[in-house]
């Protein structure tokens, strides 16, 4: 039987970050933002910059996705 995670489920938590010079907001859930930030870590690179160079991959896709999506499908295949 699945259960609940252990800190219930929580929608998501609007943060604004800058990216290319300008400011964005993004909207992830609170794993998410724990994730991102814990890979910036592990790569040493600030978080805006991890996002930045995720952004840049993601937009010379054929149909780029919301960067909020990107973000939640890197960490789940490449941010292991």
């Amino acid at each position: 039987m699945i259960a609940a995670p252990p800190d219930g489920f929580h929608g998501p938590v609007k943060r604004s970050i800058t990216i290319a010079g300008h400011q964005t907001s993004i909207s992830l859930e609170p794993v998410f933002w724990a994730a991102i930030e814990a890979a910036s870590v592990g790569l040493g690179l600030p978080l805006s910059a991890l996002v930045a160079e995720i952004d840049a991959i993601r937009i010379t896709a054929d149909n780029p996705p919301n960067l909020a999506s990107a973000l939640r499908t890197w960490l789940f295949t490449a941010g292991r």
